[in-house]
C-alpha cells in the first residue's frame, strides 16, 4: 500500500480492529495489531506529508520581482 489512501486504510483498519471487534484469540491480542497498524499509519501519513511539502516546494519557480525593466 502506498500513498495517503494506504495510510488512511492502516489508520480505519487499525481502529476498527482495536475499537470495534471483541474476538478473542489465544496467541494475538487484536487490540495491540491494531495499535501497531494505526500507528504505522500516522507515521506513513507524516512521512507522505514531509515528502510531498518538500516536492512541492522544491517545483515551485521562484520568482524574483526586485530587477524589473521598465
Amino acid at each position: 500500500m502506498g500513498g495517503i489512501g494506504g495510510c488512511i486504510a492502516l489508520i480505519v483498519v487499525g481502529a476498527i480492529l482495536t475499537f470495534a471487534t471483541d474476538w478473542k484469540m489465544d496467541s494475538v491480542n487484536l487490540d495491540v495489531v491494531g495499535l501497531i497498524m494505526m500507528a504505522a499509519g500516522a507515521i506513513g501519513l507524516a512521512v507522505y506529508a514531509s515528502v510531498f511539502k518538500r516536492r512541492r516546494a522544491a517545483a515551485l519557480p521562484v520568482v524574483d520581482e526586485t530587477h524589473r525593466e521598465l
